[in-house]
């Protein structure tokens, strides 16, 4: 999700002026990113907020499982980059009909109780603006109820946005972000 986010409009309008990187890798699961952050990742850039939104891959895990992968991600950032403010975006709804939805809501659910007690962390769950109140997700958000259109890029960008100029409260050019 993250590595697609970098070809539309909405990554060039609003992330590209913080200089944000983005290392995400498509079918990534929280494995996979764990393993990048602990075998050289991270070596050389000192961010001043990392992004993380990792785990809709690791469907095939219980929510607890997904929670805690993407907690422990969260556990190496902090002890690696001890400077960086940690933003953890909330899984989206996926799927035409639940259970892949519930089991995405439970992961949020976990994340909202868990992330608190390690510090310079925080959740920021938008998936309530993509499903409507007859429970469908609009193809005009997500084409295939999973991947992001241009406009459900927008939906999650603009929110991140905002809360990145807030942590950072710095001028345009002094500003950094990376996104796992």
């Amino acid at each position: 999700m993250v590595q697609l986010m970098q070809q539309y409009e909405v990554w060039r309008e609003l992330f590209s002026p913080l200089h944000a990187i983005n290392f995400g890798i498509a079918g990534d699961t929280t494995c996979n990113v764990l393993w990048r952050l602990q075998n050289g990742e991270l070596q050389n850039i000192r961010p001043k907020v990392v992004v993380v939104w990792v785990g809709t891959n690791n469907h095939e895990h219980t929510a607890e499982q997904v929670a805690g992968g993407i907690v422990a991600i969260v556990q190496h950032l902090i002890s690696s980059l001890p400077q960086a403010k940690v933003v953890v975006l909330g899984l989206l709804p996926r799927g035409e009909r639940p259970p892949l939805r519930v089991k995405n809501a439970s992961v949020n659910g976990l994340l909202r109780s868990w992330l608190p007690r390690l510090g310079s962390t925080q959740l920021l769950d938008v998936s309530a603006g993509f499903v409507h109140s007859d429970g469908a997700i609009s193809t005009g958000d997500m084409f295939d109820f999973l991947h992001l259109t241009a406009g459900g890029y927008r939906a999650v960008a603009k929110p991140l946005s905002d809360l990145l100029l807030q942590l950072l409260e710095e001028t345009p050019e002094d500003r950094r972000a990376s996104l796992v």
